[in-house]
């Protein structure tokens, strides 16, 4: 992805379009069926705003702002449309693949002669805090290429918030509420986030893998979806979030919440 940027498939029945920007570290998940009930496939224009790729949707060639997942220019500008979001995990190959081991990974047999070995494209941009194009503005809470967990909730999209990603490798269990909607973040060894909705449950422990437990004892199943209560039939559905580096996601989202130590 840090070559060529896009991929888009079917996962599960559901199209998925990964948009990888990666000058601001942010690989987004989609769903391919817009807010307007059309389905759109996608490629990487080669165009940037704010140092944000612009994708291009291959119905209309509208440009799209990856990090909004919203048409900024073109005939589907100002439409109002938007892709839902998905749920993104960074995290290592080896823990990936010890908790999914029958799991797919796209192939490198692309056709292009390409060095796909990891660090191989951009490596002093990934090893420098310095930008490769300027921004109107940066924010000096954090490092422009500190890790954030980036959170916008479909409910509430004019309420965006930051996590940063080294309170959330110390705080592995989370809460806290945007709007109405309480969330918890699990983040485990390897730095993976995932993002469930809460319901005014307040979890206080976790095993690191599969099950947490309530303030009331009641343990629940953490998989990619959803928490699960054991036992019972409540269940906590996963909410969409991806990693980003933080003078990027501040760029699309100046009047973003940032949650710091």
């Amino acid at each position: 992805l840090d070559w060529h940027e896009m991929a888009n498939d079917v996962v599960g029945g559901v199209p998925v379009s990964l948009a990888y920007c990666t000058l601001c570290g942010a690989g987004i998940a989609f769903d391919g069926r817009a807010s307007n009930g059309e389905r759109y496939t996608f490629g990487s224009s080669g165009f940037l705003f704010r140092s944000n790729k612009l994708m291009y949707d291959r119905a209309t060639s509208s440009l799209w702002s990856t990090i909004r997942g919203e048409p900024v220019i073109g005939p589907l500008a100002d439409s109002g449309i938007r892709l839902p979001r998905g749920s993104v995990v960074t995290s290592t190959w080896g823990e990936w693949r010890r908790r999914h081991p029958d799991t797919l990974v796209l192939s490198l047999a692309t056709g292009y002669p390409r060095d796909y070995r990891e660090g191989a494209a951009y490596r002093e941009y990934f090893a420098s805090d310095e930008l490769m194009f300027t921004v109107p503005r940066v924010d000096r809470r954090l490092d422009n290429k500190a890790e954030v967990l980036g959170l916008v909730f479909a409910a509430y999209p004019e309420q965006p918030l930051a996590i940063d990603a080294r309170f959330l490798q110390r705080q592995r269990i989370y809460q806290d509420t945007v709007g109405e909607l309480d969330f918890v973040v699990f983040t485990d060894e390897s730095g993976a986030n995932r993002v469930y909705r809460s319901e005014g449950l307040v979890f206080t422990d976790w095993d690191g893998d599969v099950w947490v437990r309530d303030s009331s004892g009641t343990r629940w199943q953490l998989d990619e979806a959803a928490l699960r209560e054991e036992g019972g039939d409540r269940v906590l559905h996963r909410l969409p979030a991806q990693r980003a580096f933080w003078f990027g996601w501040f760029s699309a989202y100046n009047h973003t919440q940032l949650v710091v130590e």
